[in-house]
């Protein structure tokens, strides 16, 4: 296929496993058509430019890929041969660099490595039949192009993989802490907690720093792939070529006869850049009993450039400071008026012993009760005997995955006792 000049061909965008509605729902609000999903993915219709606009734009989702081949497969020799079929010398440049990554479901291999080495194995002996030479190829995914493989029983998609980085890693984290959070996961939670951007955003027990930063991300609306300067599309064929009848970006006005798409994807990055805005920003606060995790969580936000949007505070999570309601009479069970207090407190599996964490969890309870009430609090947690503890109604517990460990984002609205809840409280 020709990525740059092809006007419709499917996007399949990738995602961590139970983040697919809220991808979903950021692909649609996006003015896409959703065409197919699995459990991992979505599926929309588009060219190069939905291609650089969803790198660009979206907070949910892991990787855009393109499918180069759609073929059964029913052992190791018979993927090399289908992945050597296709045209790669017309991808990207037999002096460049390439990756493989896989996700392999088949009976007949032992050694979950062995698809991925056959791809560049193949993709090598393509380069040398068809150019005389062949690219390097590594592990790296900021180096040049990338490429990934689905193979699930006897069938197999050959993508290229236009992140290669996945999206997930926006860049700003420098200092990731114990067990951080992942950016994509507190994004998806920031929007299952039905935060408006406008109301406060309190993040006790910070840690990294990752779902305050997120939320402010958010709230200024600005494009998380803006904050990254390398994408595995910048190392395709053509990157630096004139594409006829392509509308020049205003960067180059005078240029008549077409646009290359390095010059089309800086213009759209500018424009998001234009679209953002610091004016009447919510209170955004973080805390956290560690200095040292406050100071990490404050480098992360610098580097992410949102540092002077929000509030950072060392202190137990008790003395987190919670600015006034804004309507204290309003319906929490629908949205979240007056504000989001998020908790991703420890599970007691990587971190913590479940028992010394019951008193913890208790604690979060009485906060949340005695000083959030009226606002939506949000704790995700792996543990639900440890969610017991917080003692509070949940509208909704949702099923998240914080790595490999499966967890549960309990939605409190009003952050109200259970026996209490009123939607119309005053």
């Amino acid at each position: 296929m020709k990525i740059w000049t092809d006007k419709d061909y499917p996007i399949i965008i990738s995602c961590a496993k139970h983040l697919v509605p809220w991808t979903e729902r950021e692909v649609t609000e996006m003015g896409y058509e959703v065409i197919d999903k699995t459990e991992n993915t979505v599926v929309v219709r588009g060219d190069m430019r939905d291609v650089f606009r969803l790198n660009l734009y979206l907070r949910t989702a892991h990787r855009v890929l393109v499918p180069l081949l759609r073929t059964t497969c029913r052992h190791i020799r018979e993927l090399y041969e289908k992945v050597r079929s296709i045209d790669w010398e017309n991808l990207f440049a037999s002096d460049g660099y390439f990756s493989v990554s896989s996700i392999v479901h088949n009976d007949t291999i032992r050694d979950t490595r062995m698809p991925s080495l056959t791809t560049k194995d193949a993709i090598a002996d393509r380069f040398r039949e068809m150019t005389g030479r062949r690219p390097d190829s590594g592990p790296e995914f900021d180096r040049g192009a990338a490429v990934f493989v689905h193979w699930d029983d006897r069938r197999a998609i050959v993508y290229l993989d236009t992140s290669g980085i996945p999206l997930s890693k926006r860049g700003y984290r420098k200092i990731p802490g114990s067990a951080p959070m992942q950016e994509t996961l507190a994004a998806a939670c920031i929007d299952a907690l039905k935060w408006d951007r406008k109301s406060p955003f309190i993040s006790p027990m910070c840690g990294s720093g990752t779902p305050a930063i997120e939320a402010a991300l958010a709230a200024i609306g600005r494009a998380p792939g803006s904050l990254r300067s390398q994408f595995a599309f910048m190392f395709l064929k053509g990157w630096n070529q004139i594409i006829p009848g392509e509308k020049a970006p205003r960067t180059a006005p005078r240029q008549r006869f077409g646009a290359t798409p390095e010059q089309i994807w800086k213009d759209m990055v500018a424009e998001a850049a234009e679209k953002e805005s610091t004016e009447n920003l919510p209170p955004i606060i973080a805390t956290d009993i560690s200095p040292e995790a406050v100071q990490n969580a404050r480098l992360n936000a610098h580097a992410a450039g949102v540092s002077s949007f929000i509030t950072f505070k060392a202190c137990d999570f008790g003395e987190t400071p919670i600015p006034p309601l804004l309507n204290p009479s309003a319906d929490t069970s629908r949205s979240s008026p007056n504000g989001v207090v998020f908790f991703n407190p420890e599970y007691g599996i990587r971190l913590g012993d479940p028992e010394e964490l019951k008193p913890i969890y208790a604690r979060i309870g009485e906060f949340l009760h005695d000083k959030c009430a009226g606002m939506t609090g949000g704790l995700i947690t792996g543990n639900p005997d440890l969610a017991r503890m917080v003692n509070l109604y949940y509208a909704t517990q949702i099923p998240f995955f914080n790595g490999p460990i499966d967890c549960r984002l309990f939605v409190y609205p009003g952050c109200q006792i259970k026996g209490e809840f009123n939607p119309g409280r005053d």
